[in-house]
């Protein structure tokens, strides 16, 4: 059976709205998880000092493992499907992660089975060990994070693919890299701090407020790791455009990232 190239452009959307949605996700649900990049590849900490203050090192959020891939993505939607593409996958993500967040909230609520806890009461070492408190202590988050991260995540969408587009007007169709990387990286740094702020500033208890200091050393050692994944995936993006040009023809492919772009001025 032959697929119209309709129906190619509908199931193009559908994958990459899937491989977004997914990714963007999981990184939420790891994203409790604080790792050491350096001791993961054998080495010790840095101990950087950006601004005085502590040290810093490399201790990321797991959910950065996950990112690069909703930045690749979001890159590519918007070369094929323009800002309304961006814009409608970005909201829905949004409140799909909120009604992940509430249903989490809601399962913590839940009182726990007896034979669950019982079964369950001795960790590795044979440790007391309280599964329903580790459960929720996992799965749930401050309110802060969580508005923090949705809406970072929002401004970095709409201002990836406002920056993606105004390099567009200059790059014409070449120089994917230029565009794709530069927007990410732009929207990248902004995210990178918003989240921290509204998460540890705005929304912290009195007595946990982080200092401006601890704000710009953390973000910026964040924004430092995803700057050297952004440019090492870069290749990603040629080969995404080689899979879509195999897909949907390369007539096809160049006509519809014409009209995405077109419809983004």
């Amino acid at each position: 059976m032959t697929i119209s190239g309709s129906e190619k452009k509908r199931n193009l959307f559908f994958i990459l709205s899937g491989i977004f949605l997914t990714n963007a996700l999981l990184a939420e649900i790891v994203g409790v998880k604080i790792f050491s990049l350096e001791k993961t590849f054998g080495a010790n900490p840095v101990n950087f000092e950006l601004f005085s203050g502590a040290n810093m090192s490399f201790n990321l959020t797991a959910g950065v493992i996950l990112w690069p891939v909703v930045f690749i993505t979001t890159d590519i939607i918007n070369e094929y499907f323009g800002r309304k593409g961006v814009k409608k996958i970005s909201f829905a993500t949004v409140a799909f992660i909120s009604y992940m967040f509430i249903v989490i909230f809601i399962i913590t609520k839940l009182a726990p089975a007896d034979f669950w806890l019982e079964t369950n009461k001795q960790g590795a070492n044979g440790d007391n060990f309280n599964v329903n408190f580790a459960f929720n202590k996992l799965f749930l988050q401050s309110a802060g994070i969580i508005i923090g991260s949705l809406i970072a995540f929002l401004i970095g969408q709409l201002l990836d693919v406002t920056v993606f587009h105004y390099l567009r007007r200059f790059t014409g169709a070449d120089k994917i890299w230029l565009r794709a990387t530069g927007s990410t990286l732009v929207s990248q740094l902004i995210d990178s701090f918003v989240v921290l702020y509204i998460a540890f500033i705005l929304f912290a208890p009195a007595n946990s407020k982080w200092t401006y200091t601890q704000l710009l050393n953390v973000g910026l050692m964040n924004y430092m790791y995803k700057f050297v994944v952004a440019i090492v995936l870069t290749p990603l993006l040629y080969l995404a455009h080689w899979l879509i040009d195999g897909y949907l023809g390369k007539e096809k492919a160049d006509e519809l990232m014409e009209e995405a772009a077109r419809s983004s001025r």
